[in-house]
């Protein structure tokens, strides 16, 4: 088991470091000079030229650069603004924990509804398995920014049941502003845990060791939560960890739809300004976020499937 989880951990640690590299050699792929992004193709002084050189390290080598960047990253150190000349830091810290609640929320709403929603239609006839499959079908057709514009217009607009833009102040405050980014988010992702969810119990329903339970006068509820769920969880944490971190993805377009301050909105207008420094920042924590959720799912296998304990299948 400790083993397992040390091969992942170098794993995980592997793929940070090569994220971090490509993130960081991504500013140099990019048509034009780190030097006319900085200076926002401004003429200026050589002696001005050579200042800027200096604080940004583009007078070092490439490798040399990035060593800079990777250890002041290691001392909390993500670099300056080019737009404000403020630390990126100061400007994303206030922005993190906007982001870090939503995602979580949506992580909420993905993982029991979508589980829930997909035990509920493979244990049950076909009325509710009918209506199931047809909520799913809808919430995966729908794109994230639809859900948002919908959601705005009737639940906050019309009905005033929620707040329309702003994050609010205060932890139970966000919570309600941010409960319908939350569901805009993560509609269509519940849909697809729900399906999944739906096949992995339906195949278990029929699978010899439940029927075996039955024959044995087992009740069935019993037998749904000792033999079906529980062997059903290997598929059901899978994709609840994929969708979970594949969360990331889709909050730049969430937060700008409702206004939020978060990283993902901030993310867009660091773009458009070419704010390199902090789109090099926010992409390596959304990277973060994304590696750490499936070493998560990678340890969770390990405690629910004892074979990936040893190597054996």
């Amino acid at each position: 088991m400790l083993a397992g989880v040390l091969r992942r951990l170098l794993r995980t640690l592997v793929t940070l470091l090569v994220s971090s590299f490509l993130i960081f050699a991504a500013l140099y792929l990019t048509p034009g000079s780190p030097l006319a992004f900085l200076t926002h193709g401004h003429s200026l002084s050589p002696e001005a030229i050579h200042s800027i050189e200096a604080q940004y390290h583009l007078n070092k080598p490439f490798l040399e650069r990035y060593w800079l960047w990777l250890t002041g990253l290691l001392h909390g150190d993500l670099g300056r603004s080019t737009i404000t000349r403020e630390p990126v830091t100061t400007l994303l810290s206030p922005r993190i924990g906007v982001t870090l609640l939503l995602v979580a929320m949506g992580a909420l709403l993905i993982v029991s509804g979508g589980i829930v929603l997909g035990v509920l239609a493979g244990v049950r006839g076909r009325r509710t398995d009918g209506v199931v499959l047809t909520v799913t079908t809808i919430g995966l057709a729908i794109p994230s920014f639809v859900t948002a514009t919908i959601l705005i217009n009737y639940l906050a607009l019309k009905l005033g049941w929620f707040p329309v833009y702003g994050a609010g102040s205060g932890f139970a405050d966000r919570v309600w502003h941010l409960t319908l980014p939350a569901i805009s988010l993560a509609l269509g992702l519940v849909a697809y845990v729900a399906l999944i969810t739906r096949a992995a119990v339906r195949v278990e329903m029929g699978s010899d060791h439940s029927e075996t339970a039955r024959s044995r006068g087992l009740r069935e509820g019993l037998v749904i939560r000792r033999h079906v769920v529980r062997n059903a969880l290997l598929p059901i944490v899978t994709v609840s960890g994929i969708t979970v971190a594949s969360l990331v993805a889709g909050v730049a377009v969430v937060e700008k739809a409702y206004e939020l301050p978060g990283i993902g909105a901030y993310l867009v207008d660091s773009v458009s300004n070419n704010d390199f420094p902090v789109v090099q920042a926010i992409c390596l924590i959304l990277v973060v976020v994304y590696v750490v959720v499936n070493a998560v799912v990678d340890v969770t296998y390990l405690l629910l499937d004892p074979r990936l304990r040893t190597g054996r299948r």
